[in-house]
């Protein structure tokens, strides 16, 4: 088995603000309706990109997609289906989706959804047309209870004996598991730990064993610039989160649900850089 760790110093998220921008979407989401498709929010406003395409709205065995006229070039837009649908317990999707040849169900449970109290994902994975090595499936789950338990603690406590958030990955030529901890900075800020542990499975053990003896330098480089990457994208995400609370964070996101994305500006070829200059 290889063992990899890695701890990065991130933003911290507010708890408050968090928990009522998520009871502020559930809340919009619950006063919706349906009208020829389109899903509408309490103000009148049509949902973006989104639309009922079978079933009744928020009812069990609700299917959601885009506009048939939004299909994608392959003609197969994804499609998600509510398994449940109770506010104040748990909310539950399930979406399908096909791209490159891999056939992937994703499943989605939030527990207490207006004050999240865990999130679980599950991934399930195959090629159609290929074997078992062509099939994968994962399941982690966030304790977000326990996540903020573990930053209320001073900066000088130990860890908390078990991660927050736990995620495992299974695949006929071994089994990968992630866990992440967090634990307060004396700044205000986050260190987060991530740990990821690999290992083959059955006869394939040993061979995985020397595979990794020769690719661990080059799998925890990787390993590493992946959390850093996922860190800068934590820290552009909250750079983009409106400061704002009651009614008027509750405008701003239904401003987000109903509006178009900003269109992202391809870069511009006169401002990259040319290729270096030759060293005579």
């Amino acid at each position: 088995m290889a063992r990899f760790e890695h701890t990065v110093t991130v933003a911290a998220l507010d708890r408050h603000w968090f928990e009522e921008a998520a009871g502020h979407v559930v809340d919009l989401f619950d006063a919706s309706r349906e009208e020829g498709g389109e899903i509408l929010l309490p103000d009148g406003r049509p949902v973006y990109g989104l639309r009922l395409l079978k079933g009744r709205h928020l009812q069990s065995g609700a299917q959601y997609g885009e506009d048939p006229a939004q299909k994608d070039r392959e003609g197969a837009p994804e499609v998600a289906v509510l398994r449940e649908w109770r506010p104040s317990r748990t909310v539950e999707v399930e979406s399908r989706v096909a791209e490159e040849g891999m056939s992937m169900r994703v499943g989605v449970r939030l527990r207490e959804p207006r004050t999240p109290k865990a999130l679980e994902v599950s991934l399930d994975g195959h090629n159609p047309q290929g074997g078992s090595l062509y099939r994968f499936s994962g399941r982690a789950k966030a304790d977000l209870h326990a996540w903020w338990a573990a930053l209320e603690q001073p900066s000088s406590a130990p860890p908390a004996a078990r991660a927050p958030v736990i995620g495992k990955a299974v695949h006929r030529l071994g089994k990968a598991r992630l866990t992440v901890t967090p634990r307060p900075a004396e700044d205000s800020t986050w260190r987060v730990t991530v740990v990821l542990s690999v290992r083959g499975r059955w006869l394939l053990r040993p061979v995985a064993a020397v595979g990794l003896f020769f690719a661990r330098k080059p799998i925890a480089r990787g390993f590493r610039e992946g959390v850093d990457d996922a860190a800068e994208e934590w820290a552009e995400l909250l750079a983009e989160l409106p400061s704002l609370h009651g009614e008027a964070l509750r405008a701003e996101i239904a401003d987000a649900l109903t509006e178009p994305p900003e269109p992202v500006d391809p870069p511009d070829p006169a401002e990259s850089p040319g290729p270096p200059p030759k060293v005579l």
